[in-house]
């Protein structure tokens, strides 16, 4: 199930920016985001009502919440903006693949804030991403 899982996720993850890439030629990264975040909210607030998760919903602890938020700000919000801006100055195969070097990121944050071990695997596998941004660019 968790191949499965990980596989769609490339596939949509990878379709996503074809359409990034034909709306933002038209567009703004600010009305982009807008136009991405309402699409999302209604569909997001249309299951939630549909399968009756609204009590679960309101009873999400505040500081999940804002964990939530958080993410929301950085990732869907700020990162989607500086992602879109980047898209409208250079081509879509170059961009996503930088783009998608987050988890050097994530990884570098980890081990810094929720005390996670820096294992031989990541080590290499954070060089091995870096090996590729020097690649793609």
């Amino acid at each position: 199930m968790l191949t499965i899982l990980l596989i769609l996720t490339a596939v949509f993850w990878g379709i996503a920016p074809i359409f990034d890439k034909l709306a933002i030629t038209n567009s703004s990264p600010f009305l982009g985001n807008l136009s991405r975040s309402t699409t999302i909210t209604f569909i997001l607030l249309t299951i939630t009502f549909l399968t009756g998760k609204t009590k679960e919903f309101l009873q999400i602890s505040p500081k999940s919440f804002i964990y939530f938020a958080l993410s929301g700000i950085f990732a869907g919000c700020l990162g989607v903006f500086t992602y879109y801006k980047a898209l409208q100055i250079s081509e879509t195969s170059k961009i996503v693949p930088l783009a998608a070097t987050y988890p050097v990121v994530t990884a570098l944050l980890s081990v810094i804030f929720l005390k996670e071990p820096v294992t031989l695997s990541r080590f290499l596998g954070i060089l091995l991403i870096i090996a590729g941004i020097w690649l793609v660019k």
